[in-house]
């Protein structure tokens, strides 16, 4: 555990009546010696011994790993994220490009050389209250948020903090917009203002609840049942090629419902036009290559220029794959089912963005219970 002794020219078994301090010396996490002076007596030298033992004991046990955390702790920020960053290697091109984004233009500037051992719940919050002097977007500001704690609870569980420097912290509360729906009159009438492409485009995205670029990748051959479609990928907007789905790995999937109405549309279609590979649209220059995103917006914005189909104020394209979800909790669709029909990570998000068409509305459950105490 370590020893206590006396730099004096007495005698050990004079020591406890010589009125020179006691020293400890001992050996610490990382193996070096050290020594500590300035003990009055015995007992305390012992003391401090004893808690010296105690915190040893509860620290990493091998030197190694005491001195990888030694390390960390001396380390910047942006150093540490970016070692962390490379571990991440579920994530896809697009969620690679948003995290270095994020990081680059809100956390890195405020925080990318801070050195880790000087993080605390003051420098977590500070870092949010210049988002907020900055007029950072709610949206962003969680997204960034989201990021500076996943590298800071890594940091933790390799050691580096004694206590999260997260704790206390009220993260930035970001509130999505009330979903804009269009109608079942206006979505068909809207549907079929466009061309055969934006009309199977409307109804992947209405009646099975695809993302655009899912959309855009529909295939004959993710058919794998009578009413099961297979989303497996999706047109990336930025290399305009196919690739993982959002927040997946390259070969995983979600199956959703396929509506008998939308299959037949797939089939119409490919009957039509024929496939490449099972893919149904392609881009209308070079059909080697998949539908460009560009696509479905100008023909939306075209459609809305025109003004001869009736748009609800404030709806944007997504609002196709909004009235998918509005239809499944209409009709009493679990929501945790309809959240990974979606593809959304968190339920959160989908709570916060359909609550209000939730069948279960606060409303309707005390009249609900009100009926049962009467009864």
């Amino acid at each position: 555990m370590g020893t206590f002794f006396k730099d004096c020219e007495h005698p050990e078994a004079r020591w406890s009546k010589c009125p020179h301090e006691y020293k400890i010396r001992y050996r610490g996490a990382t193996g070096k010696q050290a020594e500590e002076s300035g003990f009055a007596n015995q007992d305390r030298a012992i003391d401090r011994l004893t808690e010296i033992y105690k915190e040893k004991k509860s620290a990493p046990q091998s030197q190694s790993k005491a001195e990888r955390i030694e390390k960390y702790r001396a380390m910047r920020f942006a150093e540490y994220a970016e070692e962390w960053k490379a571990g991440q290697r579920h994530l896809a091109a697009a969620s690679v490009r948003h995290l270095d984004s994020l990081l680059e233009h809100h956390v890195y500037p405020v925080l990318g050389s801070r050195r880790m051992n000087s993080f605390d719940h003051k420098v977590v919050d500070g870092f949010i209250r210049s988002m907020e002097r900055a007029q950072t977007g709610l949206a962003t500001q969680a997204n960034a948020f989201d990021k500076l704690r996943a590298v800071l609870l890594d940091a933790h569980r390799l050691g580096v903090f004694p206590d999260s420097p997260l704790l206390g912290v009220k993260p930035p509360q970001y509130d999505p917009a009330r979903a804009v729906i269009p109608s079942l009159e206006q979505l068909r009438a809207i549907r079929a203002a466009g061309d055969d492409a934006f009309m199977l485009l409307v109804d992947m995205m209405s009646g099975c609840g695809l993302r655009n670029g899912e959309a855009a990748a529909v295939n004959l051959n993710n058919i794998v049942a009578d009413d099961v479609y297979r989303i497996s990928e999706q047109v990336i907007m930025s290399t305009h090629r196919y690739g993982p789905l959002k927040h997946r790995k390259v070969g995983e999937y979600r199956d959703v419902p396929l509506p008998a109405r939308i299959r037949s549309t797939i089939e119409w279609y490919a009957e039509k036009y024929g496939t490449v590979d099972g893919y149904l649209l392609r881009r209308p220059t070079d059909h080697r290559l998949p539908y460009p995103h560009w696509g479905l917006w100008n023909q939306w914005q075209r459609i809305k220029a025109a003004g001869e189909v009736e748009i609800p104020e404030r709806m944007v394209v997504y609002g196709f794959r909004h009235f998918f979800a509005s239809n499944c909790l209409h009709n009493g669709i679990p929501i945790t089912d309809v959240a990974e029909w979606m593809g959304h990570r968190n339920l959160g998000v989908t709570f916060k963005i359909y609550r209000h068409l939730m069948p279960g509305s606060i409303g309707k459950a005390a009249q609900v219970l009100d009926m049962a105490l009467v009864a």
